[in-house]
């Protein structure tokens, strides 16, 4: 099982400080179920290789097999572990990078934090579906993809193509994020792992994708296949992606990423970005220049918000306290400019559901992407909240609209945009909702589409503008 990794920069050989491994040695590291072994094929000044060699003990492996394993005598001794780059692959790694994964390195600090060319090549990767779906998850993140077919016999070339691609990645990127990405994609890829799943795999991917896997377009199939499809350890995986700083969005679903990338539209815009741009002009149509985000994230709206002098008050209330974490980072308090930071009062814990004093004296409160994420039986009490206690002159609510949800390619029937969501309403739901909650406390409410008006489902994202 071989990995290569190599990169062009000038004093190429300055690789070895990034992967704490030197050039001049040949190093050996026992693992679990085998031997990795580390060498310099090439080490020049304008190019240099480090490889990752890992020999696998079948005898070894089959004394730490995971439960999973197939329990018949011959198959546990004939297979491709031994030469196929798989989670035993992605565990070597770890154990033998794992410096170099974190992103230190105390000799050239800088070199790592910056990206590099590289050029890595796994001459045999086991792929379910293809060298498509190789192209489809390393692509986003800025490789270059090469996934040439195996054939089963280079002789017998009616047999076909094996289940395994030769794949060289070509790309500037920082080598930490590069091995990160394989840690994930290999087994992912592979679609299966050596041993039994426990609730700290959920760790391993946070850490392993922060940077990059919260923004995937396809971070929703990583997950499933890293975690074999545990609906547990998916759903709180997923969560945790989407509370991420990030995350396209908060309760932003793979599925709305693909939906905006084939768009029609000649520079295609994110739907998180549609309604970040529909609310503020629903607050500028409405003259409401004082405003709290009930539910603010991690901080976009708020953001957006402070960069428009047309506003004059902000604030931001959230129940996560790490939520409220992320939002803080994002603001950069001390490097924003003056007229910005005095426009942003406060960002704060609380809940939806609790009459709160700081919710009071704004113009307009926005609920985005909200309502979704509470029970249903607590949404009497996030209205009593909203329209009568806190009583704005204008709330504006967005939320999915389920019936778009048919256009959303391999979602299934009844599925949910995010593993948080407690309900999705159609148009009439939401209509019927917000045409209730008006009446009782003195509102009257437009509706907005929000993204592309699909003549028979309607836009993915509807928008209530609740004026007193």
């Amino acid at each position: 099982m071989l990995l290569t990794i190599t990169t062009t920069m000038d004093q190429a050989t300055d690789l070895g400080f990034l992967l704490y491994k030197h050039p001049g040695r040949v190093q050996r590291f026992d693992q679990s179920f085998g031997t990795a072994h580390v060498f310099y094929p090439d080490a020049e000044e304008h190019r240099c290789t480090a490889a990752l060699l890992l020999d696998v003990d079948p005898v070894r492996l089959v004394r730490t097999r995971g439960k999973s394993t197939p329990d018949f005598s011959l198959g546990q001794y004939v297979n491709d572990r031994p030469y196929a780059a798989s989670s035993l692959l992605a565990s070597a790694m770890a154990n033998v990078f794992r410096t170099a994964m974190r992103g230190r390195c105390d000799a050239r600090p800088e070199l790592a934090a910056a990206p590099i060319p590289l050029e890595i090549v796994l001459p045999a990767l086991p792929c379910r579906g293809g060298a498509g779906q190789v192209e489809r998850f390393f692509a986003p993140l800025g490789w270059n993809v090469s996934a040439v077919p195996v054939p089963l016999d280079p002789e017998f070339s009616e047999w076909g193509d094996s289940r395994y691609v030769t794949l060289t990645l070509t790309g500037t990127v920082r080598l930490a994020d590069a091995l990160n990405q394989l840690y994930v994609l290999l087994p992912v890829l592979d679609d299966a792992k050596h041993y039994w799943m426990a609730s700290d795999e959920v760790d391993k991917l946070i850490r392993a994708g922060e940077g990059w896997l919260g923004a995937h377009p396809d971070r929703g199939a990583i997950t499933r296949r890293y975690l074999a499809n545990r609906r547990a350890l998916v759903r709180t995986a997923l969560g945790r992606l989407a509370d991420a700083e990030d995350a396209p969005d908060e309760a932003l679903d793979p599925v709305e990423v693909e939906e905006e990338a084939s768009s029609e539209d000649p520079r295609p815009v994110s739907l998180a970005e549609r309604r970040l741009q529909s609310v503020v002009q629903a607050l500028h149509g409405e003259n409401a220049r004082r405003v709290i985000d009930l539910g603010c994230g991690s901080g976009k709206l708020i953001a957006q918000l402070a960069k428009d002098d047309f506003f004059s008050e902000i604030s931001g209330t959230d129940v996560s306290y790490r939520a409220l974490g992320h939002a803080w980072r994002r603001l950069h308090w001390d490097k924003q400019p003056r007229r910005e930071s005095d426009r942003v009062r406060d960002v704060f814990q609380g809940a939806l559901t609790y009459a709160d004093e700081r919710f009071r004296g704004y113009e307009a409160a926005v609920l985005m992407e909200v309502i979704e994420h509470v029970d249903p039986p607590r949404l009497g009490a996030v209205e009593r909240v909203v329209f009568g206690h806190a009583a704005p002159r204008v709330v504006v609510v967005t939320t999915p609209n389920a019936e778009h949800n048919v256009r959303y390619e391999g979602m299934a029937p009844g599925a949910m945009r995010h593993p948080d969501h407690r309900f999705e309403w159609t148009r009439a739901e939401f209509r019927a909702w917000a045409g209730q909650a008006a009446a009782a406390h003195g509102y009257r409410v437009r509706y907005v589409p929000v993204g592309d008006d699909d003549p028979e489902v309607g836009a993915p994202t509807q928008m209530g503008v609740f004026t007193k």
